[in-house]
């Protein structure tokens, strides 16, 4: 920190961040201007501010704003072969989807199986959307809504998945069973998150519907829609593609990137299937894209802006102002501190973030004997919870997702989602001996 600071004013990037963006202001002047203001608390020099842009560019944000661009070029690939308007028209005539309301929960639904297969939130989500936004186009749902169905529903696909991530490492670093985790930590987090995403949901409907929608290209019209040979064909291929791809995916465990080629190769399939060429498919692609380049260069600067509050030590300023509360807390008092040092005071990829947090109370949880299906869900709170408790990656990138420039309504959900899983582990804490 410049001046030698306190650290816990690296905060204040954050801070501006969340008060101009629920003031609806332009979400990349606010971003720029707030990477500004934590290059100069870091003390940074131009030289060493293009190393971060730089690094930036190859970041898990970056590749999050390109699954955007490629996802939206998927999009306008679909549209054009009109695989997109005959996905609609299935899910609207031979479904039992028939009210906005169902179609919220089936887009939860698809979000939580296709996550809990391929875990990874990002890229299933990145692989979801091309496909729902015109079928929650058509029913009325705003891009505002579906950002905070795809934040809420793709982390409990994250939380119920046997062999994704955050389940394994929990589960690895617990010793318990996979029963036993769903029992106490993975059902009742996700219920709360479910309930907590669709009651959001409705309420951010309710406010943007007709105010905030979807582009009429992207609102398909399905009263003239007439299935030909063509499109049956292109269908067929489009269907036939993802299938193998997310069934490859799940056997090679792939990460998020492995959605760049599904969209790709889906991309060229469809288009061959619908009698384009290589070149006119390639041409609708980017066509799509172009209209998402700013939320490319958005989420590159994102990076850096986050990058630089971890830099400044104020998440570990902050945890060291609640680990005294914990040595006067008892049992109890230790899982609710333990959990809000998690939460707000360990910084990092989640997985990383949960051993972390293992190793940082480990002593105290064999000391206090905690039983281990308790110390489970503060470790999955503690270290899954913080992309709830304010404006990280995951939300920004599903918000993104959906194309939605609404924070506002992400990180109510997000409040409200951080809440009632802390509540859940005071409950636990309280109530466990009895």
């Amino acid at each position: 920190m410049i001046f030698d600071l306190p650290a816990i004013i690296g905060f204040l990037p954050l801070l501006v961040y969340i008060i101009l963006s629920f003031r609806g202001k332009d979400m990349l002047m606010v971003v720029f201007l707030c990477v500004i203001i934590g290059a100069i608390l870091t003390g940074q020099t131009p030289v060493t501010f293009g190393v971060a842009l730089q690094k930036a560019l190859g970041s898990f944000l970056g590749l999050i704003g390109f699954i955007i661009l490629m996802g939206a070029g998927l999009g306008e690939v679909l549209s054009e072969t009109k695989v997109a308007q005959n996905i609609v028209n299935i899910v609207v005539t031979k479904t039992g989807v028939k009210t906005r309301k169902q179609a919220m929960i089936a887009t939860m639904a698809a979000s939580v199986i296709l996550v809990g297969l391929l875990g990874s939130m990002a890229g299933s989500n990145a692989i979801l959307a091309p496909i729902i936004i015109p079928i929650v186009a058509s029913f009325g749902i705003s891009p505002n809504t579906l950002g905070v169905l795809l934040h809420g529903a793709g982390a409990t696909g994250l939380f119920l998945g046997p062999f994704v991530p955050p389940v394994v490492t929990t589960m690895a670093l617990t010793g318990i069973s996979y029963g036993t985790y769903m029992l106490h930590v993975g059902l009742p987090v996700s219920i709360l998150i479910w309930i907590s995403t669709f009651i959001i949901a409705l309420r951010t409907q309710k406010r943007y519907e007709n105010v905030v929608t979807y582009s009429k290209e992207d609102m398909v019209d399905t009263t003239e829609f007439v299935l030909t040979p063509r499109i049956k064909k292109a269908t067929t291929g489009f269907a036939l593609a993802m299938i193998a791809l997310i069934v490859y995916g799940i056997i090679a465990k792939a990460g998020a990137a492995y959605a760049l080629v599904v969209m790709t190769a889906v991309a060229f399939v469809t288009g061959w299937s619908a009698g384009l060429s290589a070149t006119e498919t390639l041409k609708v692609l980017l066509r799509g894209s172009a209209r998402m380049y700013w939320l490319f260069f958005l989420f590159v600067l994102y990076d850096p802006f986050l990058r630089f509050v971890t830099e400044s030590g104020a998440f570990d300023a902050l945890a060291g102002y609640l680990k005294p509360l914990i040595d006067a807390g008892g049992e109890a008092g230790f899982m609710i501190i333990s959990t809000l040092v998690g939460v707000f005071g360990v910084s990092g990829a989640a997985v990383a973030q949960e051993k972390v947090l293992y190793d940082l109370f480990l002593p105290i949880v064999n000391d206090l004997d905690i039983p281990m299906h308790l110390w489970a869900l503060v470790l999955l709170v503690g270290s899954q919870i913080t992309f709830f408790a304010y404006p990280t990656g995951d939300m920004v990138g599903q918000m993104g997702l959906a194309r939605s420039k609404d924070l506002k309504s992400m990180i109510k959900n997000g409040l409200l989602i951080t809440a009632l899983t802390v509540l859940l582990v005071v409950i636990r804490a309280v109530t466990y001996k009895f």
